[in-house]
């Protein structure tokens, strides 16, 4: 469903949570989380296929992105005034929304999903150089180990395949386990606790069958991670 983004290397950062901020830092990551949100709507339903609910989703990123632009170019939010690149970050997410529009148009679906993953990038990019850490940074470290385990061919590797599955398995476990341990902004949803839940027990199915050195169970296991991660994402990751 989604490309490999920011690798675990972001784990090195201090996690930073808006609610302890007043004033231009918590405003500007409120309406930032309010923009992804719509983002990953518009994500989400480019890869479903569906052009009518793309539409509408991406129109409604637009919006709120252009919002954003028009609201935090001068001056810019304090945890960002030292960094140079920030308008042009802010910049590069709207035209690459732009781009991802020219397919949605020419009905190219899956092309507009490819393209729309580099906002994700951008974003991630953002907080790393500014040593911020948030909900969803946690979300796309996890994203990008899950990818290595659904890109990686298992069923050739023979003998070496738990091994590897072993080692992997317990970096999702320490990365679920730090999503867990840090929530999101929408914690008191009554739809988060279950899918965080789900997302946790997924790990720990393919932690048990490697465990038990079960490599066919290992490898359901291993295709089963996708499912409750993109849920827990499109709502609120």
């Amino acid at each position: 469903m989604f490309r490999k983004t920011l690798g675990a290397t972001a784990l090195a950062l201090a996690f930073v949570t808006t609610p302890l901020f007043a004033g231009p830092f918590a405003e500007f990551e409120s309406q930032l989380r309010g923009a992804y949100s719509a983002y990953r709507a518009a994500l989400f339903q480019t890869n479903m296929g569906d052009a009518e609910k793309t539409g509408k989703a991406m129109k409604g990123f637009e919006m709120k992105w252009a919002a954003l632009r028009q609201n935090w170019a001068n001056p810019v939010p304090p945890q960002y005034a030292d960094d140079a690149g920030f308008m042009a970050t802010l910049d590069k997410v709207a035209a690459i929304h732009a781009e991802a529009g020219k397919h949605v148009a020419a009905g190219e679906l899956g092309e507009a999903h490819e393209v729309l993953e580099e906002i994700r990038e951008e974003l991630g990019a953002l907080h790393l150089r500014n040593g911020l850490y948030t909900f969803s940074d946690r979300m796309n470290a996890y994203h990008a180990k899950m990818e290595e385990v659904l890109l990686t061919d298992y069923a050739a590797m023979g003998d070496k395949a738990l091994g590897d599955l072993r080692a992997k398995a317990a970096v999702l476990a320490y990365l679920a386990t730090d999503i867990a341990a840090n929530p999101a902004p929408e914690q008191g949803d009554p739809a988060y606790a279950p899918l965080v839940q789900a997302l946790q027990a997924s790990v720990t199915s393919l932690e048990d069958a490697v465990t038990a050195g079960d490599l066919p169970a290992a490898l359901k296991a291993a295709k089963s991670l996708k499912k409750p991660f993109a849920k827990l994402f499109v709502k609120f990751g």
